[in-house]
């Protein structure tokens, strides 16, 4: 890494890093500005975040740490500190099981109940659910497609090189937007919580602005109705929230399995069962699972590590 004389920077920068990792991080704006203000912000981020990417790959024993490197005048170099100050503040950054802040050209799965947040070469990013896979292509910076699973993706928009994402044969054109999707059995459901997405743009040409939501399933003949959600319950995953208006609750089962990693499974009998109201994915999964019986009016049973809602 070239030396970089602007310690200020380099400080922000640093806290830049450490707070995108929180799932609950909307600052995209700010992070935006603070990079315009000096051409020199993109390089020392830049610079900092490969370094973190190395730190990374390390053995967790052969990371830097920042008590072994005092921040004084004496210190061995800046490459050496500012390792340690990296390491040491994500470490203490404990809201996410995993990250990844620089990603170029590569899929990335995630485990039932793990969540994960990327952050692309053109300062958007990608926050994964659980039970989630999703490729991107060094070739395309600005794509990705949803092979299963979901995730809320917070888009730089561009004009002349609208961000793409790929779900299933369905295709979502950024018009300058944080959306999630969801890419379960042969559906997909898109829903926008900022600016716009064109949904299918040589086919359907539906526009999904934020408030917005579209269920779609592979094979339909007819574009598909747009309808209104709650802008604050988009992408509550990220937060614990889990928000139903009519839901199956084989769906809410398959949602609690992503973002909570709880198996829960549903009786035939039930699993078509219409949810509404809202779920708190709390650190007790029997409080978690005892509010979704209460509320869905079914009866719930320990079956081994997981439960079985009957009616």
């Amino acid at each position: 890494m070239r030396d970089v004389p602007n310690t200020a920077a380099e400080a922000q920068a640093i806290d830049w890093i450490v707070r995108q990792r929180d799932p609950a991080f909307t600052d995209w704006d700010g992070f935006a500005d603070w990079l315009a203000e000096n051409p020199r912000h993109s390089d020392i981020y830049d610079a900092l975040a490969v370094l973190d990417q190395d730190l990374g790959a390390l053995p967790l024993e052969s990371a830097p740490s920042l008590a072994t490197h005092p921040a004084a005048p004496r210190r061995p170099s800046r490459r050496m500190w500012f390792g340690g100050a990296i390491a040491a503040a994500l470490v203490a950054a404990v809201t996410l099981p995993s990250l990844d802040l620089f990603v170029d050209g590569s899929r990335i799965e995630t485990a039932a109940g793990e969540h994960r947040t990327v952050r692309l070469a053109d300062g958007s990013s990608i926050e994964i659910n659980g039970a989630s896979a999703i490729m991107l292509d060094k070739d395309r910076p600005r794509f990705a497609r949803l092979e299963s699973g979901e995730a809320m993706f917070h888009v730089v928009h561009n004009d002349r090189d609208p961000f793409v994402v790929e779900a299933g044969p369905a295709r979502i054109v950024d018009l300058g937007t944080a959306f999630n999707v969801v890419r379960g059995e042969r559906r997909t459901s898109v829903a926008v919580s900022e600016g716009v997405v064109l949904y299918n743009p040589h086919r359907d040409k539906v526009r999904v602005a934020a408030g917005q939501a579209i269920d779609t399933r592979d094979g339909d003949v007819t574009p598909p109705n747009v309808r209104p959600v709650d802008i604050a319950n988009v992408g509550g995953w990220r937060t614990g929230l889990l928000v139903y208006t009519d839901a199956s609750l084989a769906s809410v089962a398959e949602d609690l399995r992503r973002t909570a990693g709880m198996d829960v499974r549903v009786s035939p009998e039930a699993a078509g069962q219409s949810f509404r109201g809202a779920l708190i994915v709390d650190k007790d999964r029997e409080r978690t699972i005892a509010d979704l019986a209460a509320l869905s009016g079914t009866r719930v049973e320990r079956r081994g590590s997981g439960w079985l809602l009957t009616r």
